[in-house]
């Protein structure tokens, strides 16, 4: 499979990152299990010292998206390792992370995530209204963070609007992968299934 032939011929401290995530899955269906800290994934993303011949080779750019989504592994089919490509000065919609947890390390640039609460029952009453924002932070090349639907709802914006940024995430369980997420209108909060793609997996362009 490509994800094996992937980690079986590059030895350098990204994979070996890779292979340490892996590891700490295990047998586990995720970190939504009590076996698994989520603190202890965004420790072995931060000990990474970041090389970026290392993980060139899966930054694809989809022309005309405001984000490209790649494939990095599976990690056993517990999680989504993705590097993520942000156009300059474009961002991801508002979105939820369907029941999984994620943890970010910025590759490249500097990332700003603006943090969301959920809509309010005023939705059941079909009362539209926007989605409040509970804070901002940047985050810097080297910089982890952690994010859950316990936290609320974010998006991340690409603050440089000349040059692209980078950033990989580890989805687990692979949730939205599966099952798809939902992304939310700023103005009334209302909700909107999408599907997960990529543009690549294991450092290949998918075929249109």
């Amino acid at each position: 499979m490509p994800a094996l032939i992937s980690n079986a011929h590059e030895k350098d401290a990204f994979h070996d990152m890779v292979d340490a995530l892996r590891e700490k899955l295990g047998p586990s269906s995720g970190i939504s299990c009590d076996d698994v800290d989520p603190q202890e994934l965004l420790d072995i993303m931060k000990s990474y010292d970041s090389e970026e011949p290392e993980w060139q080779k899966y930054v694809h750019i989809q022309s005309g998206t405001h984000y490209t989504r790649n494939l990095v592994d599976n990690c056993n089919g517990k999680s989504n390792l993705l590097i993520l490509v942000w156009a300059p000065g474009k961002g991801s919609p508002i979105h939820d992370h369907a029941n999984a947890h994620c943890v970010m390390r910025i590759l490249k640039g500097q990332l700003k995530e603006t943090l969301y609460h959920w809509p309010t029952i005023q939705l059941n009453n079909k009362e539209e209204r926007p989605l409040e924002i509970k804070k901002e932070t940047i985050f810097n090349a080297g910089e982890v963070t952690y994010m859950s639907d316990k936290l609320g709802l974010h998006e991340i914006t690409n603050m440089d609007p000349d040059d692209y940024a980078i950033s990989l995430h580890l989805y687990t369980p692979p949730n939205a992968a599966v099952y798809g997420c939902h992304k939310f209108v700023p103005e009334t909060g209302k909700a909107i299934h999408v599907k997960g793609t990529v543009y690549s997996e294991y450092g290949q362009k998918l075929q249109p």
